[in-house]
Order: C-alpha cells, then sequence, then structure tokens
C-alpha cells in the first residue's frame, strides 16, 4: 500500500493513459481490421488460400516445411521474452544503481528506489503477458500441424466424401489465431519500448505511448507491404 502513496499523480495517470492506449488500439485495431481490411486481415486471406491449396496437395510435405518455419518465430521470441524477465528481476537487486545511472541522464526526473522497482515490475509483466502469447501461439501451430496432417486425400475430397471447404476453412483460422495470437506478443515488445521511456518521466510514457500507437497503426493500415497485398 506504500507504493500507492509514494507514486505521484502524474505518473499514475501516465500509467492508465500508458494500458488505456494499448488496450484501446487493440480493439481498435481488432474491429477496424475487419471493416477496413488490416494488414493482419489480408494476410488471413492468404492463410485462407494456402489451406485451400494444402487440401490439393499429396504429399503435404511442403505445408508441413511452412508450419514448421511460422513456429520458430514465436518460439525465438518466447525464450527471448524469458532472458528479458530474468534480467529484470537481476536489476531488482540493484536498484539503487540502476536508478542512480537514469538520473544522470538529462531531463530524467529523480525516482525513489521504491518507485523505481515499481516500474521494473510493470516492464516485467508486459514481457510475462508477451511470453504467455508466443508460447500459445507456438502450441497452435502444433494443432495447424496436426489438421494438416489430418487432412484426406485429394482423391477424397474430388470424390465428395469430405468437403473440401470445410477442412480448408478449420485449418485457415487456425493459422490466423496463431498470426494473431503472435502479433499480441509482438505488439506487447512494441510497447516495451514506451515503457522504457516511464524510467525518465510521466510525460515521456504518454508520449512514446503516442508514438508506438501512430507507428504501430501506420504499419497495419498504412504501410506500402498493404497495399501489394491488396492489390
Amino acid at each position: 500500500m506504500k507504493i500507492i502513496t509514494m507514486l505521484p499523480w502524474p505518473d499514475w495517470l501516465a500509467l492508465i493513459t500508458f494500458f488505456a492506449l494499448w488496450v484501446g488500439y487493440a480493439w481498435l485495431a481488432k474491429v477496424r481490421g475487419l471493416r477496413d481490411q488490416s494488414l493482419i486481415a489480408n494476410t488471413n486471406r492468404y492463410r485462407q488460400l494456402w489451406m485451400m491449396q494444402a487440401t490439393r496437395r499429396d504429399p503435404r510435405v511442403l505445408d508441413g516445411v511452412i508450419t514448421q518455419n511460422l513456429s520458430q518465430t514465436p518460439a525465438f521470441f518466447s525464450s527471448t521474452s524469458i532472458i528479458i524477465i530474468g534480467g529484470l528481476f537481476a536489476l531488482l537487486g540493484t536498484t539503487d544503481k540502476a536508478a542512480e545511472l537514469v538520473g544522470e541522464i538529462p531531463f530524467a526526473q529523480p525516482t525513489p528506489l521504491l518507485v523505481f522497482e515499481l516500474k521494473i515490475l510493470v516492464m516485467v509483466g508486459i514481457f510475462v503477458y508477451a511470453f504467455f502469447r508466443f508460447s500459445w501461439s507456438m502450441r497452435q501451430y502444433t494443432f495447424v500441424a496436426l489438421v494438416i496432417g489430418a487432412m484426406p486425400s485429394p482423391e477424397d475430397f474430388d470424390a465428395k466424401l469430405y468437403d473440401r471447404q470445410h477442412f480448408a476453412e478449420r485449418a485457415g483460422n487456425l493459422v490466423s489465431a496463431a498470426a494473431e495470437t503472435f502479433n499480441d506478443g509482438l505488439r506487447a515488445y512494441y510497447f516495451s519500448f514506451a515503457a522504457m521511456a516511464w524510467f525518465f518521466s510521466p510525460m515521456a510514457l504518454v508520449l512514446a505511448t503516442a508514438l508506438v500507437v501512430l507507428i504501430l497503426y501506420g504499419r497495419e493500415f498504412r504501410s506500402e507491404v498493404l497495399q501489394v497485398l491488396r492489390d
């Protein structure tokens, strides 16, 4: 309870703004993405086409290789998150020296040790969330591999023994869910950079968070890659 009284109201306001912008942008990207065809929405369309092609291939070695390659990226970020979390916990043991180092940076506000430790714990929480999203994305890709392996042969699909569209949509939805979960973890990494600005001042946190939102919006709704995928 002591931290509640020690943390100034500008810091509380900046922290609330940080999480509000993060959650608000995630909600906006999901809702508007369905209407305006965001980057993730367009790539999901290609995932559906991929799974439709997979139903026509035999053997499906290529699809297994693609799935394995896609799962390696969340695996990398998942292990990286664990390393970062360990480093942040190690930093908790040297908060006095770290606080002095940050205090010597121009425009950085002096911070009590207890408040400095709270900021580190917020960073830990962000990367813990990222770890869970990345690890869940990994598991979802294993489900994708199972569905691909369980697909009937193209001859059975052609003979109308199984519904090709049903299998393709189900597998495509799984790949899309894995990609969207990975996107949540990657977004947490972006906002962790904004959270680092809190070590300097609450105003820096607000400005950095707004900048991250603008960068994410530009990449998901205004990027050249999106235009190529739309065409």
